[in-house]
């Protein structure tokens, strides 16, 4: 249960029930409110959207506490009902009109139906607070509070004509990001050119200027704004990591890797080298760092040890691998060796040792659950490489046999049965999870999605998601099934609109493919196609994507 809803809850059992040990009556208000208050609870519970709005409405109706109001509005707004958030949020203004929350709500609400005046008249006003959370609060209603992006962008670029950004660091950095997370590279461009102007010396605003020229696929300018940070890669280890990263992003991993290089370095930087010269393929780098932090190899330090077993690897030195994570003296990087030690067999071919290696960690009375678990999952995963099915459903069910009920098992077995297509079976472990943790969010949102992706049960499916919505709602995967359930109901506007958010949240492959699949459907094939393309450019073998191409035949 949500601890607002639990304060409100208490709050109201308590007043309800002060008559038993007082000679006050307990208030009339709190107790007419306590009925729908326990009523849009269990609705929630239920994900029950519709009519949780209902009851948490009339709750607030019956009792003038602010907080109320404010959880019906807030309901209502997550339950996309407009009718209902207008008639809370009303009653929120006359108890808390000074609120910063309030006036997010309201432009929340102004924005998702296009009433452009009230919208500007109150990210105005949140823009002009003195609070630092003002403009904050203006941020997350402007990226995620309204139907339309480019309404939003209409909004921030009026803004930004005005004056209105509050003149702090932090604040245009963000609005930059949201630009360039909205896919407006002309408003990204002017606001990065003008927190330039404002902040010329800077250097988390020429790593901004650098990410707008990079999505506007100014590569090469982009490259220049980049080295001209040499220097500042020594000041901060932060930036060094954020520089690096930009170079990476520029698909010039060994180049990241030698901005790593500068400054002092522990065993993260180690390790974040290793894997970018390695993705760079430059074996002689890589093999210039794995000689200099053999040297120390003598210390039986654990992590470094882990980290020359990955380096070796990452060379094509399993054999030097194996030496490197079986020399780890103890800890928890023991455990986590010995996984690895189970891996590099399984790469070699010596899946026979590979399984008795990650079978004596299940049976080892000393390890820890954790660790025993982790190796159950590992020889399931294991099974799945070698395209072992009945063996990966088998090492589950042993694990559970171990460890009855085991989230993380039951979580991994029911996507390995969904991958079989056994959809009650996958259903069953995902239910398990939801009887001991009914709060559970992945279970709820993978049950959801699956039930909404390969069945017709879509009211069953709304409402899962819709527990899950309540609990992380501004969670992109969340976001994503809510717009592909209703998509699969044949709500196909209001789809795009909670999955260009969630993409909007989270560049992700299956995200992109879904956009695809209902623009395609929707008759907009043109935009459907560089959908595809960045589903693509991100995962070509996601599964989600093969399955949208088939279906369309784009």
């Amino acid at each position: 249960m949500p601890a607002l809803i639990r304060i409100t809850v208490a709050a109201l059992l308590l007043a309800a029930t002060a008559g038993s040990v007082s000679a006050a009556p307990a208030p009339a208000k709190a107790a007419d409110a306590l009925t729908p208050v326990m009523a849009g609870e269990f609705a929630l519970q239920a994900g029950q959207l519709d009519e949780a709005s209902r009851w948490y409405l009339q709750a607030a109706r019956a009792d003038d506490d602010a907080g109320l109001a404010e959880r019906a509005t807030r309901i209502a707004l997550l339950a996309n009902d407009d009718a209902r958030a207008a008639d809370a949020l009303k009653l929120w203004r006359q108890r808390a009109p000074q609120s910063l929350a309030m006036r997010a709500a309201e432009a929340a609400l102004a924005l998702r139906k296009s009433n452009v005046a009230v919208a500007r008249r109150e990210l105005g006003a949140l823009l002009r607070d003195k609070d630092d959370m003002g403009w904050r609060y203006a941020l997350t209603v402007l990226g995620s509070g309204g139907r339309d992006p480019a309404l939003s962008a209409r909004l921030l670029d009026g803004f930004v004509d005005a004056g209105a950004i509050p003149d702090k660091l932090p604040a245009w950095l963000a609005f930059g990001g949201l630009a360039q997370s909205l896919e407006q590279s002309a408003l990204a461009e002017r606001i990065v050119g003008e927190a330039v102007k404002r902040f010329p010396a800077e250097p988390k605003v020429a790593l901004l200027h650098v990410g707008q020229l990079r999505q506007a696929g100014n590569t090469e300018e982009a490259r220049k704004v980049l080295d001209g940070l040499a220097d500042a890669a020594v000041l901060a280890p932060q930036l060094r990591l954020a520089i690096a990263a930009e170079y990476d992003a520029l698909r010039d991993p060994k180049q990241a890797a030698a901005t790593l290089a500068r400054g002092t370095q522990d065993n993260q930087t180690y390790g974040l080298r290793a894997s970018l010269l390695a993705k760079a393929e430059d074996t002689m780098t890589l093999t210039l760092l794995y000689d200099e932090l053999r040297k120390d190899a003598s210390n039986p330090d654990p992590q470094r040890r882990l980290l020359l077993g990955q380096i070796a690897q990452f060379l094509k030195r399993p054999q030097e691998a194996l030496e490197w994570y079986r020399g780890v003296p103890g800890g928890p990087q023991r455990t986590e060796a010995r996984l690895r030690t189970a891996n590099v067999l399984f790469e070699l071919g010596r899946k026979t040792e590979a399984f008795t290696d990650v079978r004596a960690l299940q049976a080892d009375a000393s390890a820890d659950d954790e660790a025993r678990r982790g190796a159950y999952l590992l020889e399931a995963e294991l099974k799945q490489k070698d395209q072992d099915d009945p063996g990966e459903i088998d090492v589950l069910a042993r694990g559970l046999a171990a460890y009855p009920d085991d989230n993380a098992l039951l979580y991994a077995r029911g996507l390995a049965w969904e991958r079989r297509d056994r959809i009650d079976r996958a259903e069953a472990d995902l239910r398990r999870i939801l009887v001991t943790d009914p709060e559970n969010v992945a279970a709820l949102n993978a049950l959801g999605y699956t039930l909404a992706d390969r069945t017709t049960r879509y009211q069953e499916a709304l409402e899962l998601i819709g527990r899950a919505r309540v609990a992380e709602p501004d969670e992109a995967a969340i976001i994503d099934s809510y717009g592909w359930v209703l998509y699969r109901l044949g709500r196909n506007a209001e789809a795009l609109v909670e999955l260009r958010r969630a993409f909007t949240l989270q560049k992700d492959a299956e995200i992109a493919a879904h956009i695809a699949e209902v623009l395609w459907v929707s008759g907009k094939q043109e935009e459907a196609r560089r959908y595809f393309e960045e589903s693509r450019k991100l995962d070509p073998e996601n599964r989600s994507l093969l399955r949208a191409l088939e279906k369309t035949g784009a």
